[in-house]
């Protein structure tokens, strides 16, 4: 996506999707994990009604606040330039890391 203004390939538009997509699920997973993770004794205890309600609203705020902030982080890395990398973190195909100890494959 170098060229602004212009019109995308199917190709941008379909990996955007794709982005857009990845962003909105991991995000609800994780923000479905923390609020399992916050509130779930006060669902499955039975605790004081105070411990109950504060646990149960510390839930509300963080999965929303979680949510938005992995969605707004998978977007960004996305869009920045050399923001899809490989697994192993090498942004050029057959480029490799320099650590010491290592050859180039041109030595």
């Amino acid at each position: 996506m170098e060229h602004y203004g212009g019109r995308r390939t199917k190709a941008e538009q379909d990996a955007a999707t794709v982005e857009i997509g990845y962003a909105l699920c991991s995000a609800a997973f994780a923000a479905a994990v923390v609020f399992g993770a916050v509130a779930g004794p006060a669902l499955l205890f039975d605790l004081p009604r105070t411990a109950e309600l504060l646990l149960v609203r510390a839930g509300e705020i963080v999965a929303p606040v979680l949510f938005f902030a992995r969605v707004v982080s998978v977007l960004l890395r996305f869009r920045q330039p050399g923001g899809l990398r490989e697994p192993g973190g090498l942004s050029q195909p057959g480029s490799q890391p320099s650590q010491p100890g290592r050859t180039s494959p041109d030595s």
